[in-house]
């Protein structure tokens, strides 16, 4: 290893331009050819296939016509990739979304919904500028989990309407308690063939995921219904009969009425819709760098975020993210580059000039199999039940933060729950604090022999430009995690074996331990092995619990056996290559 070559290279001042560059012209530098042309449009175009039904499908459960969906993917999906700081990021309208712009509409009209996006965008650019990016980071794991979970039931919940096709006396109510017990109400009114096309729907989505993972199965599912619907003249409602079918053109910008009352009156959501975009639109990049090893500029993606959101809003688009479902449909298609999401907002306009007129067949009962897909991909069950386990306070976290998103607010839900976590961690501190009372502030010098045991020094170990060795001394907690995990994630990709020592660290928390397990995977994917040595007990059955197991990582007592492994394992492959030869 050599840390002090690595951090010398590491130690450039990036300048403004090089932090506010976009990806776009980053992979035009590498060198663009005809090959990766024919691959970001095979990617553009199957990502178009994805986002058409959910663009649709997002927008009406936000309480807007589905026109603006596509709007929003096609201008703010464009800008999304055209400025952005993350390679393969799509942006557009997201599940996550549903419940803010929805409770928006209804307080404050269509007119209050694009103002707010608007004032979003323009935080969300400043936030870019100040680069408060890297600060969204510190966001603890259990309120990532909890938020998301809470948003899938609210999701959930809002399309249970439209999958029984049952018909309200009112207007349906937008709290969840309400919600449910005006829909009990109005059980008796359940539409049969409404049920049959959710059910349908479903068996296609979930059994070619299954059968065909390769498949579209959301872009068939709904074809096949709304061919359906109109060969059998199905009594269902559809897109034609609730909203007129989708304008087959495209609208001009416009700016919307504004004043200082009404930009008072919106202000908290325009936070809200900033807050959650930076958080949802970041956590996607995260992924896309964590399927593809490379690594996204957060400032630059959010400033980005900002112009996508506020020339969407321009064109009567809805709020605009990362999109987390659709950036790894994107990666996995083989995109090359930000062109391949350029390329599908070009591909979803095409639709709307083309194909518009055939949208209006589409059953919203399918739609909503499609958004209730979603809210179950987004629970994040097996991460929602490992927190439960993992400790009391990362339970009471996760908790806090998923009731008061389904009962209360979402913004409320991240602060409380963000709030409880600080308190944890001090609590935590305040406990290592009292166990090592006794001993000194300082440790003292002692004898290079005092126990006897201390081996001679091995240049060659800090030579090697095969193993690395890295020490992580204090409490690893999601203040520290996201700069250690981007340290270890440097270097994890230069090397062929890769030893992490816990030795000096009290304990870590779930963050922490998610970003070990993230580490890990993206190092077996390269074939790195990971050892994990010095854990204590405590660290070690967090480690274990959030997924850092064998034969992922290996566990070692100490910095020695694991290096002493690691050479005795290259001397034997040597020995076999040199007696095969």
């Amino acid at each position: 290893m050599d840390i002090s070559r690595n951090r010398a290279r590491g130690s450039h001042q990036p300048t403004f331009a090089e932090l506010f560059t976009p990806k776009l012209i980053t992979a035009l530098r590498e060198g663009y050819g005809i090959a990766d042309l024919r691959a970001d449009i095979l990617s553009g175009l199957t990502v178009a296939i994805v986002a058409l039904p959910l663009s649709m499908a997002i927008a009406i459960a936000s309480g807007t016509s589905p026109d603006r969906g596509l709007i929003t993917a096609v201008i703010g999906g464009f800008l999304v990739s055209a400025l952005g700081g993350s390679r393969f990021q799509i942006g557009g309208p997201a599940g996550a979304f549903i419940v803010l712009v929805a409770a928006t509409v209804s307080r404050h009209g269509i007119d209050g919904l694009i103002l707010a996006t608007m004032i979003s965008g323009i935080f969300l650019m400043a936030a870019g500028y100040l680069r408060l990016g890297t600060y969204i980071k510190f966001i603890p794991y259990p309120v990532t989990v909890g938020f998301t979970a809470g948003i899938a039931v609210i999701i959930f919940a809002s399309q249970i309407r439209d999958l029984l096709g049952l018909t309200l006396t009112g207007k349906e109510p937008g709290d969840l308690i309400p919600k449910l017990e005006a829909l009990g109400s109005a059980l008796p009114t359940v539409n049969a063939a409404a049920v049959a096309v959710t059910v349908v729907s479903l068996v296609i989505i979930v059994g070619l995921r299954m059968l065909r993972p390769s498949w579209p199965g959301i872009l068939i599912a709904v074809v096949a219904s709304a061919v359906a619907a109109a060969s059998l003249a199905l009594p269902v409602e559809t897109i034609g009969t609730r909203f007129g079918g989708i304008p087959q053109s495209f609208p001009l910008p416009t700016l919307p009425a504004m004043s200082l009352a009404k930009l008072q009156a919106i202000l908290p959501d325009a936070i809200a819709f900033a807050l959650l975009g930076a958080i949802e639109s970041l956590l996607s990049a995260v992924v896309a760098d964590g399927m593809t090893g490379r690594r996204h500029r957060s400032n630059c993606e959010l400033v980005a975020q900002g112009v996508a959101n506020i020339c969407a809003a321009l064109f009567g688009g809805i709020c605009v993210t990362g999109t987390i479902a659709r950036t790894a449909t994107n990666v996995r298609a083989g995109a090359h580059g930000p062109l391949s999401g350029m390329l599908h907002s070009v591909f979803l306009l095409a639709f709307i000039l083309i194909a518009a007129p055939l949208a209006s067949y589409i059953p919203l009962a399918s739609l909503a199999a499609v958004l209730a897909v979603v809210a179950w991909n987004m629970a994040e069950k097996h991460e929602f039940i490992t927190l439960l386990r993992s400790s009391w306070g990362d339970a009471l976290v996760l908790l806090a933060t998923f009731l008061l998103t389904i009962f209360r607010d979402l913004t409320e839900g991240i602060l409380v729950g963000f709030a409880l976590g600080a308190v944890l961690f001090i609590n935590r501190m305040a406990e290592i604090t009292g166990i090592e009372a006794d001993g000194p502030l300082v440790a003292a010098d002692r004898a290079d022999d005092a126990n006897g045991d201390r081996a001679p020094y091995d240049a060659k170990l800090a030579s090697d430009p095969d193993v690395m060795v890295y020490r992580i001394t204090g409490a690893f907690f999601f203040g520290a995690a996201s700069t250690i995990g981007s340290v270890l994630d440097g270097f994890s990709d230069r090397h062929k074996a890769f030893v992490i020592d816990f030795a000096a660290v009290p304990f870590l928390d779930s963050t922490a331990a998610n970003a070990i397990k993230g580490i890990a995977e993206k190092a077996k994917r390269q074939g790195v092995r990971v050892i994990l040595t010095g854990t204590s007990q405590g660290v070690r059955r967090a480690l274990l619990t959030h997924g850092a197991r064998p034969p992922l990582v290996k566990y070692r007592a100490d910095v020695a056996a694991a290096v002493s492994e690691i050479k005795t394992r290259r001397a034997a492959a040597i020995q076999e290559t040199s007696s095969l030869r």
